[in-house]
C-alpha cells in the first residue's frame, strides 16, 4: 500500500521508522467520520510484541473522535521528526533552497481498550516519563481515588500497526560537499531541531567527518 509519495531514495526501512516513532511518539491521529476527518493530537506508547507494533494511547471522553477508534481498520497516525529549511546559498552551484525532513505515516486498526487494559497503559506511560526523574510521578504515588475519577474523563485505545511509510529526506541527493556544508551550518543554528536534523546527517556518513 503506497499512500504518502516518498522518493525512493528517501524511503526508511521499518526498523528505522519505528525508531523514528519511538523518539517522536507525540503524534497525529487521523480518522473519518462520514467522509470528514478528524484529528488528534495526541502522546503514544509504541511497543513490539512478537513481530507486530502497537500504538496505545488515550482521548478526553468529550472527544468526538472517540467513536471513530472501535474496530476501525483506516486509522492514520502521523509522527513528525526534527526538520529543518535548507538554504541554497549553503551549494557550491546555483540551485533552490529545500526543506529536510523526517516523518512517518502509519496505517492500523484501532479498538477501544478496557479498563484494566488503560489501567496498564497509563501505569507505562507514567514510568517512561517520570521513572528517572527525582519523586517521579508514577501510578503507585497518586491516591487511588484520585486516578478513579480521572480515568472516567477519558478512553483508552490501541492500535495495531499494519504498514509504515517513513520518509527520510536528509539532503542524500547532494555531493559531498555540499553535504558537508548543510551539516556544518546546521549545527551553528540556535534552534534544536536544525542541530538535530545536522546530528542526523553526520552519523549517516560519518567517513565525511572523519
Amino acid at each position: 500500500m503506497i499512500s504518502v509519495y516518498i522518493p525512493k531514495q528517501y524511503r526508511m526501512n521499518n526498523e528505522e521508522a519505528v525508531q523514528i516513532m519511538k523518539s517522536n511518539s507525540f503524534a497525529l491521529l487521523i480518522t473519518v467520520d462520514e467522509h470528514r476527518p478528524l484529528a488528534t493530537h495526541i502522546p503514544l506508547e509504541i511497543r513490539e510484541d512478537e513481530g507486530k507494533i502497537y500504538a496505545t494511547g488515550h482521548i478526553a471522553y468529550g472527544n468526538m473522535q472517540k467513536k471513530t477508534l472501535d474496530n476501525n481498520s483506516d486509522v492514520l497516525l502521523i509522527f513528525q521528526g526534527p526538520h529543518a529549511y535548507i538554504s541554497s546559498s549553503w551549494y557550491q552551484g546555483e540551485e533552490v533552497p529545500t526543506w529536510d525532513y523526517l516523518a512517518v505515516h502509519a496505517y492500523g486498526t484501532a479498538r477501544i481498550i478496557t479498563e484494566d487494559e488503560l489501567t496498564l497503559a497509563l501505569d507505562t506511560m507514567l514510568k517512561h516519563y517520570e521513572s528517572h526523574r527525582e519523586n517521579g510521578r508514577t501510578w503507585d504515588t497518586f491516591d487511588p481515588e484520585l486516578l478513579k475519577r480521572e480515568m472516567k474523563g477519558i478512553v483508552g485505545f490501541e492500535i495495531e500497526i499494519t504498514s509504515i511509510q517513513g520518509a527520510a529526506k536528509m539532503s542524500q541527493n547532494r555531493n559531498e560537499t555540499d553535504y558537508k556544508s548543510i551539516v556544518v551550518e546546521l549545527e551553528k543554528s540556535h534552534e534544536q531541531e536544525e542541530v538535530q536534523v545536522a546530528q542526523w546527517m553526520r552519523e549517516q556518513r560519518k567517513e565525511l567527518f572523519k
